[in-house]
């Protein structure tokens, strides 16, 4: 089962938290687990994936993200 994950922001004291639930708790107040207020607001979250399928089968010999084709030392 695949739940979605939410950002949210607590407009009192600025620190953002995530909460795992259904799409109807996004729209719900939630409870900002630093200073317990409940004046908090759902983020605006993306995401992004780069690449291809092909590209997820590549070598990473060389310890890094380029699949060994630069001289780096990762």
């Amino acid at each position: 089962m695949v739940v979605p994950i939410y950002e949210f922001s607590c407009l009192t004291c600025r620190h953002t938290f995530d909460v795992f639930g259904s799409y109807a708790s996004r729209d719900e107040r939630q409870v900002c687990p630093q200073c317990e207020g409940t004046n908090t607001r759902a983020m605006f979250s993306t995401f992004a994936v780069v690449g291809s399928a092909d590209a997820a089968g590549a070598s990473t010999a060389a310890g890094c993200g380029c699949g060994g084709s630069c001289s780096c030392s990762n």
